[in-house]
């Protein structure tokens, strides 16, 4: 039964990336409380919870140009998130490689199905544009 439950967790989109903004907030405050800190902290809970609720946007999209526009924040939200992660990782800002290493991965395969899915829909927006 565990295997149909993590298949279910890799398709359900708004699912994982709420999980991932939780995982984000548990390592942000697990940083230092210093200058740098504090500044990595407000970036990467602003950047790494985003995503969530822009592809909740998404979902409600007005127009398929809507749906890329709102998908390409999605996206430009998890390579900043990426960014931030690293440099967590570079600086070991956080004693324990064990919250760091899971977001990087999991960061990683968001922006892939990100990717693939804005290649998809521009890909049906040209379609239906020389069908019509």
């Amino acid at each position: 039964m565990q295997e149909g439950a993590d298949r279910d967790k890799k398709y359900d989109l708004e699912k994982r990336l709420i999980d991932f903004a939780v995982q984000i907030i548990n390592l942000v405050e697990t940083l230092p409380n210093t200058r740098a800190g504090n500044h990595i902290a407000g970036q990467l809970v602003r950047s790494g919870t985003s995503p969530a609720p822009n592809y909740g946007e998404a979902q409600s999209a007005e127009s398929r140009s809507d749906f890329i526009h709102k998908i390409k924040i999605v996206l430009k939200e998890l390579r900043e998130t990426k960014v931030w992660l690293q440099i967590i990782r570079r600086k070991r800002m956080t004693r324990s490689e064990k919250l760091t290493e899971p977001l990087i991965v999991e960061c990683d395969e968001l922006i892939s199905i990100f990717v693939t899915s804005v290649k998809t829909a521009v890909k049906n927006k040209l379609n239906t544009k020389r069908e019509s």
